[in-house]
């Protein structure tokens, strides 16, 4: 049904089995050795993640790529303008129909110390134009720090914003809706307590045909509340666990739903939802079982 072969930026080929299968071995190893891989080699590699299948709310036969970018956070030690730089240009070099960015475009934690300025990130992800354009939400991180600089930075770079927004792309006889959601926890209210700015029945209100829809939702948390008439959810948020250690790892995958929505290419009800691991780190600049990735979704395959 999908094709999960992580393909790797660089000369060696490396699949997400082997990079799981090298995880596994990590653990056999001190934890100085695991903790220095985790937080100096794997958040500085950089994987394309393919899917291709064809969700039941698709048209049969109806080609769509799609390139999905997710938690930037831009900043280093492991977001250099460097890295920034070789994800857009691996993200042109796929060539997709559409470009969409799932949220959390800065680093805020106390470890980003090198800065990527505002117009150098959304500078980068500019360069990565698509037939159909580049679209954005917002996420957390850009609620939580400096959400009308990061608004700004994304207009001056051109590359507009869907806030409860829906819109109509494609030309005539293959069209379809691109739904983009409010954060769900825009403002924290304390012990754990957000209150979101997402708007779902109001956003599919403005679907006015019956064209397919794919939905942009930073955290997978909606996706249960989200109807048959979705044919695809793409999220972001979790970073697939960003440290995946054996049986603890659920703890610290932040949703409510612990790993149910933590990552990759989820299907209930016949209702489908793909989570990237994203790009960037937060709380701590490291990563393990969970590299770097940029998806490709191929539809209508």
């Amino acid at each position: 049904m999908k094709d999960v072969t992580a393909v790797p930026v660089g000369k060696a080929r490396v699949t997400r089995r082997r990079v799981l299968a090298g995880t596994a071995g990590l653990i056999g190893l001190s934890a100085a050795e695991t903790g220095a891989y985790a937080g100096a080699i794997e958040p500085n590699g950089l994987v394309v993640t393919p899917y291709a299948f064809d969700p039941p709310g698709w048209p049969a036969g109806r080609k769509l790529s799609i390139t999905v970018i997710a938690d930037l956070h831009a900043g280093g030690p492991d977001m250099t303008v460097t890295h920034v730089r070789r994800m857009a240009d691996t993200a042109i070099a796929l060539k997709s129909d559409l470009v969409v960015l799932l949220g959390d475009y800065r680093a805020t934690y106390r470890f980003a110390t090198t800065p990527v300025p505002y117009a150098v990130w959304a500078g980068e992800l500019a360069r990565i134009s698509a037939p159909l354009g580049t679209w954005a939400i917002l996420g957390n991180h850009d609620w939580w720090n400096d959400v009308a600089d990061i608004r700004r930075a994304l207009a001056d770079a051109r590359i507009p914003l869907l806030e409860n927004d829906a819109v109509l792309l494609g030309p005539e006889g293959k069209r379809f809706w691109l739904a983009g959601l409010g954060d769900q926890l825009a403002y924290r209210l304390g012990h754990g307590r957000f209150r979101g700015v997402d708007d779902l029945p109001g956003t599919l209100a403005q679907v006015k045909t019956d064209d397919a829809v794919i939905l942009l939702a930073h955290e997978p948390d909606i996706f249960p509340r989200v109807p048959a008439r979705v044919a695809l959810t793409l999220s972001g948020h979790t970073h697939g666990g960003q440290i995946r250690l054996p049986l603890i790892w659920p703890a610290f995958v932040p949703s409510k739903y612990g790993a149910r929505f933590a990552y990759g290419h989820v299907v209930e009800d016949d209702r489908h939802l793909i989570v990237s691991g994203g790009l960037g780190t937060s709380f701590i600049p490291a990563r393990l079982g969970v590299p770097p990735e940029i998806l490709h979704i191929r539809l209508g395959v």
